[in-house]
């Protein structure tokens, strides 16, 4: 709250998360006018990973919908509304990508064809401090449910996602797209509802601030949620040395 100048705190804030599953909720900081004061305040709230487009039949479309890329975000009929004037910043420590692994003879590596071997990766910024998702989001009313009842409403959001920073894309070639700190204020302004201008405030993250490293498989299932997750993958030990013959004579 004291980093982003959050006015308002919502209950049902998850605890540490060490691997988001789409339709979960994740921590979201955005800002919305006070209907009776016209006061816009800053927000930190839950938002459900997945976003659910206001026309939308039913909830369950947002399973499908957890990224938006940045090159149709403006245009896509089930983004583009959020995206001029529902915002939001996600903020995280980093995520994950998997690289797929391949054998000196340039064969993928896996159980069957065309499924190799995936290696998951974690990226970080390398100083440490969390790394600001752009984000969107909206809000969804269950038509079976009364108006009155909070349950009705549901909240939900995606990530905007680019092309890949030289640090990212040797792993994958897409990745978050970022907000850097002087530009959050007018992101989260849902009075800049002109979708180019909005375009202009996003950023790539520069290569250097990034760090990858490879982390266990054990982040492929969504059963293991722990710390252990985003720690360094032990590396292999060196192979003892083999001595040279002649020297033993």
């Amino acid at each position: 709250m004291e980093e982003f100048e959050v006015d308002d705190l919502f209950d049902g804030l998850p605890g540490p998360d060490y691997n988001v599953a789409p339709t979960v909720a994740v921590p979201a900081v955005f800002e919305r006018r006070v209907k009776d004061t016209g006061e816009i305040r800053r927000r930190l709230a839950p938002l459900a990973w997945g976003l659910v487009p206001s026309w939308a039949k039913d909830a369950s479309i947002g399973s499908r919908m957890i990224n938006a890329r940045l090159e149709t975000v403006a245009e896509k009929p089930a983004f583009k509304r959020a995206f001029s004037v529902r915002r939001c910043i996600l903020p995280a420590d980093g995520f994950y990508e998997w690289y797929a692994l391949e054998p000196p003879g340039g064969t993928a590596i896996g159980r069957g064809k065309g499924k190799p071997k995936k290696q998951p990766f974690f990226i970080h910024r390398t100083d440490g401090e969390l790394l600001v998702m752009a984000g969107i989001y909206e809000i969804w009313r269950d038509p079976h449910k009364d108006a009155a009842d909070d349950s009705a409403w549901l909240r939900t959001c995606s990530v905007i996602t680019t092309q890949a920073t030289d640090a990212v894309g040797h792993i994958h070639d897409r990745m978050p797209m970022v907000i850097t700190r002087d530009a959050i204020d007018a992101w989260l302004d849902p009075m800049i509802t002109n979708p180019q201008r909005a375009l202009e405030l996003l950023g790539v993250t520069e290569a250097a601030s990034l760090e990858a490293y490879a982390v266990s498989t054990d982040v492929n299932s969504v059963e293991n949620n722990n710390r252990s997750l985003v720690e360094p993958l032990a590396a292999e030990p060196e192979p003892e040395p083999v001595p040279d013959q002649e020297t033993l004579i």
